[in-house]
């Protein structure tokens, strides 16, 4: 006969495996949302910058705990170089658009009091011009959208005030895929959390995150999206298949609709 002390030892090894894949597919879950969610804001990107005529171009991201602004997406030549570097809070134009909330047209960078030059001296580009605008999402800047130089040779046209309203329409798009992509890693690294720490998890930090998604409708919603899908999925191989015939359908009419949209302007 099984001792209750047994019993309860393999009650707990089965509820803690349990809890374990479930957090696993969680986060498969965030995964699977943040990768197109990149996707999509790298195509935004290159579509953005081939209407304002501007090859280089980026997405930088304010990070909340060292204050600085990362490249989260760039295209352009030296895009690859970009992916390491990090511009100091309130450094640099971008820093300047980013801590003022208003956009910027500058015809001779080297000649800006506010420019960051670190940039180019590790990657050996030489910026001119800049438009740089803010990515703003419920009321806060949470990023800067920015385009460098023309394509061709030097001496560059400036960017017109009609390309600073253009890029304004791509950024109101662009941050709304950052607030979704950030949502998505926020999950995913609470999960991972959870996982390493076990039962030694902080519960002042899981209340302060769960006030943090609380307090967003659109994270909360994202997450009920997310559950549903995965409890439809778990049902058989037939259900699988309808969540990925409806989704990839959802994916091409986005896709349709919002490249319709952006033909408008």
């Amino acid at each position: 006969m099984e001792s209750e002390l047994g019993k309860n030892l393999r009650m707990s090894e089965t509820d803690f495996s349990d809890r374990l894949r479930r957090l696993v597919e969680t986060i498969d879950i965030a995964n699977m949302l943040s990768t197109p969610i990149l996707e999509s804001i790298r195509s935004l990107l290159e579509s953005s910058a081939a209407t304002i005529g501007a090859p280089d171009a980026s997405v930088l991201v304010h990070d909340a705990k060292s204050g600085e602004l990362r490249f989260l997406i760039a295209i352009g030549s030296v895009a690859e170089q970009l992916s390491d570097i990090a511009i100091p809070a309130g450094k640099g134009i971008a820093g300047f658009v980013f801590s003022s909330g208003q956009p910027m047209a500058i015809s001779d960078a080297v000649g800006e009091q506010s420019f960051y030059a670190e940039v180019d001296k590790h990657t050996g580009y030489t910026t001119q011009t800049v438009l740089a605008t803010p990515l703003r999402w419920n009321g806060e800047v949470i990023g800067v959208l920015e385009y460098v130089n023309r394509p061709g040779e030097p001496p560059f046209s400036p960017f017109t005030p009609d390309e600073m309203d253009r890029a304004a329409i791509y950024a109101d798009a662009i941050a709304s895929l950052i607030n979704a992509y950030r949502s998505a890693k926020l999950f995913t690294q609470f999960s991972e959390k959870m996982i390493g720490a076990g039962s030694d998890m902080d519960l002042d930090e899981i209340r302060n995150w769960l006030s943090e998604i609380r307090a967003s409708d659109v994270q909360l919603e994202r997450l009920e999206l997310a559950a549903m899908l995965r409890e439809v999925a778990d049902r058989g191989d037939a259900e699988r298949r309808l969540c990925r015939e409806l989704i990839e359908a959802l994916l091409r009419f986005s896709d349709e609709k919002e490249s319709a949209s952006f033909l408008n302007y």
